[in-house]
Formats: C-alpha cells, structure tokens, sequence
C-alpha cells in the first residue's frame, strides 16, 4: 500500500469488514450458547455472566477501526 497510513485499498476495507462481522458473529454464538448452558447448570450465574460478557464484546467489537491495530 502506498500512501499515509490513513489510506486502506478497497480489498482491505472489505477484509476488515469481514474479519469483524466474523469476530462479531462469533462472540454471539459463545453468548447464546453460554445461556443455553445456563440453563441447564446448576449454578447459572458464571454463565450468565460469561454471556454478558461476550454480548458486551460483540457490541463493541465494531466500534474498532483499521487504525486501532
């Protein structure tokens, strides 16, 4: 790439698009599958939280820019 380092070609822009809806994707999967465990544990609130934590990451995950990295 030439250029600052604020530049980004297209084919990157689109990889990071995909490498974030993937991660995204990912940490609500670990949610809904931590809930479901939840359910059928006999201490629930580890999970619980595990979930809450893996939502709260799918949320911000999309909040990072090229640039953060």
């Amino acid at each position: 790439m030439t250029g600052t380092s604020n530049e980004h070609s297209a084919d990157f822009k689109r990889g990071w698009d995909a490498a974030i809806q993937a991660a995204r994707d990912w940490h609500e999967a670990q949610a809904k599958q931590a809930l479901v465990q939840s359910r059928r544990s006999r201490f629930p609130k580890n999970l619980e939280r595990e979930a809450e934590v893996h939502k709260r990451c799918a949320e911000m995950i999309v909040t990072l820019s090229p640039d953060d990295v």
